[in-house]
């Protein structure tokens, strides 16, 4: 039986490792990590992929958006 677990690299996860659900792991899938403080909302994106140590979700490198034009 192959390994179910996977293991987080970069961002505040960084070194966790959890088992994967019973469902068949898919390549690419992103999952969120969102993380509430005294501050603002932060959210990290994780990719997941196979690689030759087995499973890892990876930070995905943050797009920056346009700021919204406020000007009337």
């Amino acid at each position: 039986m192959p390994d179910r677990s996977v293991r987080f690299f970069g961002g505040p996860l960084d070194g966790r490792v959890q088992e994967l659900a019973d469902e068949e792991p898919v390549p690419g899938t992103v999952v969120r990590h969102i993380h509430l403080h005294g501050g603002p909302k932060i959210e990290t994106r994780y990719e997941l992929g196979l690689t030759e140590d087995g499973w890892a979700y990876r930070v995905q490198a943050h797009e920056s958006e346009p700021e919204p034009d406020t000007l009337s």
